[in-house]
């Protein structure tokens, strides 16, 4: 059981409001090391620099989209394991197949509430303390 305030994360999502409702939610959550993003390829440059425990990425983001950024965190050594959830605001089952395929732990659909994000949260690392 993990303290939320112990996690580190990292989102990723071209829209600053979204990043500011995710922000928002972890923080009333507890987590309180939190990086920002605005596509995937900046967030995959932040990440090799420091590492995070959660990655929350949006799917349909400019430059690197958040299917590219799974596929290139499961494919650098040092973050690998790195706990990874897509924000998105389409559910279609092909999107959802392809990222389990890459290897992502669980999806979030926009909107969504804080209720909605501490489940999905808590469904890849058990309750939050």
């Amino acid at each position: 059981m993990p303290a939320a305030s112990s996690i580190k994360v990292m989102v990723a999502d071209d829209q600053l409001t979204i990043r500011a409702l995710v922000r928002g939610g972890l923080q009333q959550l507890g987590f309180k090391d939190i990086d920002e993003a605005p596509d995937g390829e900046e967030a995959l440059r932040q990440l090799i620099v420091k590492p995070v425990q959660l990655i929350i990425s949006d799917y349909n983001m400019p430059k690197l989209d958040g299917l590219n950024l799974l596929r290139a965190v499961r494919s650098h050594e040092p973050i690998k394991k790195t706990a990874f959830i897509m924000l998105t605001g389409r559910a279609d089952k092909e999107l959802v197949q392809k990222a389990v395929q890459y290897g992502v732990n669980n999806y979030l659909v926009k909107p969504f509430t804080i209720t909605t994000l501490k489940e999905k949260i808590e469904a890849v690392f058990g309750p939050l303390t």
